[in-house]
Formats: C-alpha cells, structure tokens, sequence
C-alpha cells in the first residue's frame, strides 16, 4: 500500500538514514521505533509528505485515503469539539456546512441553488452512506471523555491535552486506509489508551505508530520498524519480539566486531615487528594488504544508549512514613476531591493512578507543600526526606546554566566528581555536560531532573508523570530503579508497562474518591474484571 524507495535524509552533514527501501502492506500494523534523535519522527513526516527528503520517493496506492496525526493543537480554536473532529474528512464537512448554508440563506427558486444542493447530497452520501457521521463523532468524543453537553464548545475552552484528544478524534474519524500516527498516546489517561489500542487492532489498513508505551506497542503492533544503524529494519511481531531478536543481532555484532578488532591489531602487531626484516619483509607486505582489505566500518555502533538510573537514600526510612487525613481541594466552587484519607506503610511502592484532570497533580503539589489544600492534614514521618519530580518539569529546567552547573545550584557542597559521574550515567557525556539547559529536548531535560533526584538521595521519591517525553530504554531503566529503590515511591504515569514495573500498591483516583489497592497493576486489573 505505501511504496518508499532509496530514501536518504541529511541536515547539513548529519546523516540521519540512508538507501531506505521497503513496502508497508495492508493489514499489518508497524511500531516505528529508535533511540530519541534517530530520525523517527522525521522518517514519519517523509511517510506522510510533510517533508521531502534528500533523495528516494515514496508512493501511496490510488485511491487510498491517508490519515496523519496533527500536531498544532491550536489550529482550531474558533471550531466547536464535534466540527474539529468532522474537519478530518474535508471533503464531508465543506459539503455539510454548504448544504447548511445554502438551506438557510439560498433562494430554492433559483434552479443553480436546487442543483448545487443536489450535487452536495451526492457527496455527503459518498461521504456518509449511512447518515450517521454525527453519531460516529458523538461516540468517539464520549470514548475520549467528552460527554454530549461538551460537544458545541469551541476548541480554545479545551486545555492543551485535551485538544490532544480531540486531534487524535480527527484522525480516526474518517477510517482511514493508510494511518500515520506519531505519539498518540500523549496526555492520554489508562482508560483512553485501551480505548485507542482496541480502535487500532481492528484497523484493517496499514498503520505506522510511534510510540513509547511498550505495552501500547506489544498490544497495537503486528511489526516493528527499527531506526538504527542509520538504516530501518522491519521485524515480524510485537516490540517484546523485537527487543529479543535485536538483542541478539546486537551480540552478534559485537561479537564479530571483537573479532576484526583483534585481528586487525594482531596484523599491526606483526608489520609493526617484521617489516624492518628482511626475511619476513615479504610476510610484513602480505599482511598489510590484509590490513587495508579489513573493513571495520561495516560494523557499526547502535545508536541505543541505555541509561544507568540508580537511586540511593542518605538515610533509612523510619516507621512513619506519610499519613494523609481527609484532604479536600476545589478550585473556584469545583471540588477536585473531598475527604482523601491513606496512610504509607514500609517498602509500600505505589502507582498513583486515575483519568486526566482528576487532581492527581493537585495531590502531588499539596504533599510537596506547594500547595494548601482547604482543609485536611499531611503527615511526613521524621526521618522522611522526599525528592520530587514535578509535571512541569521542562518548565522549571530554563536559563543559561550548563547541564553541570543546573545540578550544582541545589547543593553547592556536591561533590563535582560525582556530578559529572551522575551526568554520564544519564547519557551526558564530555562535552555535552557544558551545553546550556535551555538548548534541551524534553526527554533530556526529563533526565537532567532524574540526575537531580539520584544526587538528591532522598528516602522517599515523589514522581509526577516521570516517563513523559523519554524513550523506552529510560522508562525500562526507571522502572527497574524504582523496583531497586529501598526507600518510598509515589509514582503518577499512564505507562502500563512502569506501573507493573515497580508497584505493590495502587492508589485510584476517580470522581473525587481514592479507591486503595493493595497488589500488583494486574492484580489490581483482575480485581476490577470481577468487582
């Protein structure tokens, strides 16, 4: 269904890929995937022709309808919620709001009035065969959490997550052929992302998705498309498939790296020491023609960087750790939740979960005193020293300090060594480290304020949507630091995969109300089934 043929990117003298050749059939479902600057996103703008790339073309099967995730959540602002989402079929919504016009203000005795209307009949019937498109909106703008007294509010009312949702309505509308979808579970809550994952599976086209949710990819994903060695390599299966193939490919390079590596140190070695004698000058001159003829650069380096997040506490965790006694917060009038009452045990390791907007932040913020709540009580045990992790991270990280001297300004008796040490585990090396914070991409700025919290060493970590904006080797290395952690955790994420990572408790927050689940995010899962 979609033809790319010899396609090469550059900028400037960056190669991103090259020689890229392959077909994406119908029905079958891609994860595109690769390390944070490998060149996904910029090989799906080339798959949807929003950029042209250096060389190479690709081809989309006649007649097919594309669909491409947009991402100006603010395109649409003058657009009530329904009419944003019957704008992802143009050719639909140009003739509805024709007709509409035409009804109220055309003269019916006008015979090109009569047979403009008639002509916008045949197209809203190409369009919409069944006559019920705005049903088919209704229930998708309901299934994102938009109930039906919201669908005639115009789009600049939403906050910038919900335009989010209502971008990913517009794409889906239409049932496209050919589906391109770059993130689409940002600002997403647990139960959207099921939703969406049961839309997809029954995409019967074919579908290119980024994402960084591993559960996402493992349920979406009949195969994967793996950005790396400037090149892009298709697997058969789900991301958990890939990750065990690749794995091994990786070995297996390594291992015949090593071996050239060897050999061609063993032949410099031998010209080294023979190419002066005489008896063995014409051995020195064979061996360097075998010299010339190896070729390491075949074997190339992964662009994946694993991160090493480790998370150490100054001091034990004493007995009392955090008690909270009926909390309540409202903002103008609206309470975000009344009465919350729950006390943190020992080596208690929760996932702090519910829908967006539901005060899941707001708890964070009144627990870190950042916040007052109206009224209620927070308790933190004497020995407790929390190390947060707020939403708004890559708001704070701003200015003109370097990577290095960002982290030096909260404990000025750091030890330096240990900075740069903490900055290379995050993937900050050399000369990296004294960029400035403000040139950050918001997955590295998310791993400078993890940097901050492993220095912090803090008994009790408080984080706030941590894996926003990271890939999936850094969430992979924070769940399993977080599993580690001999100290407290409060974790608020939507990613599956994390939360079954590390937690041994669950706290749901829905409707103003805290549902207190004592086990595993499968467990608790299974527990919901049968209630």
């Amino acid at each position: 269904m979609v033809n790319v043929r010899n396609i090469t990117m550059r900028f400037g003298a960056q190669l991103l890929f090259e020689d890229i050749s392959i077909t994406l059939d119908e029905g079958k479902r891609y994860g595109l995937i690769g390390a944070n600057g490998a060149g996904k996103s910029t090989f799906m703008k080339i798959l949807s022709k929003e950029l042209e790339p250096t060389s190479g073309h690709i081809s989309v099967d006649e007649g097919l309808r594309v669909g491409t995730l947009k991402q100006d959540q603010y395109a649409y602002e003058e657009y009530s919620l329904k009419d944003a989402v019957l704008i992802g079929n143009k050719r639909l919504f140009d003739a509805q709001k024709e007709k509409e016009y035409l009804y109220e203000n055309g003269d019916f005795e006008d015979e090109k009035v009569n047979e403009r209307l008639a002509e916008l009949e045949i197209i809203c019937a190409e369009e919409d065969p069944t006559y019920e498109s705005d049903i088919a909106i209704e229930k998708i703008l309901e299934s994102l959490g938009f109930p039906a007294s919201t669908h005639d509010n115009l789009m600049k009312t939403l906050t910038s997550a919900e335009k989010f949702k209502i971008l990913l309505a517009q794409v889906l509308f239409p049932k496209p052929d050919v589906l391109f979808l770059d993130e689409p579970t940002n600002n997403l809550d647990l139960e959207a992302i099921s939703w969406l994952e049961e839309q997809l599976k029954r995409h019967s086209g074919t579908l290119v998705v980024i994402s960084h949710d591993r559960h996402f990819l493992n349920e979406v994903c009949t195969h994967i498309l793996d950005v790396d060695f400037r090149k892009i390599r298709e697997f058969t299966g789900t991301y958990d498939d890939w990750y065990i193939a690749s794995n091994l490919i990786q070995k297996q390079f390594e291992m015949e790296r090593d071996k050239k590596l060897k050999e061609k140190e063993d032949l410099e070695n031998f010209i080294r020491r023979f190419s002066a004698n005489a008896s063995k000058a014409r051995q020195a001159t064979s061996r360097q023609k075998q010299l010339e003829k190896l070729d390491i650069s075949d074997i190339q380096t992964s662009s994946r960087r694993d991160p090493s997040i480790v998370f150490k506490k100054k001091r034990d965790i004493g007995n009392e750790i955090l008690e909270v006694r009926n909390l309540s917060k409202s903002y103008e009038e609206m309470s975000v939740f009344k009465d919350l009452n729950f006390r943190v045990e020992k080596e208690d390791k929760i996932a702090l979960i519910g829908a967006n907007g539901v005060g899941k932040s707001t708890l964070c913020q009144i627990l870190m005193e950042e916040l007052k709540p109206d009224s209620g009580e927070v308790f933190w045990g004497a020995t407790i020293e929390p190390s947060y992790f707020p939403q708004n991270s890559t708001e704070m990280i701003e200015g003109e300090l370097s990577l290095f001297e960002w982290l030096q300004q909260f404990d000025k008796k750091q030890d330096l060594d240990e900075i740069r040490k903490c900055l290379g585990r995050m993937l900050f090396s050399g000369e990296e480290q004294k960029k400035s914070v403000l040139s950050l991409s918001g997955g590295e700025k998310h791993r400078i304020m993890l940097s901050k919290m492993m220095l912090q060493r803090g008994n009790f970590l408080l984080l706030d949507e941590p894996n926003n904006h990271l890939d999936l080797e850094a969430i992979i290395a924070l769940g399993e630091a977080l599993y580690k952690f001999d100290g407290g955790v409060i974790c608020v994420t939507h990613d599956r995969e994390l939360i079954g990572a590390f937690a041994n408790r669950i706290l749901s927050l829905n409707d103003g109300v805290l549902e207190d689940f004592k086990g595993s995010y499968e467990e608790y899962l299974e527990f919901k089934q049968k209630a």
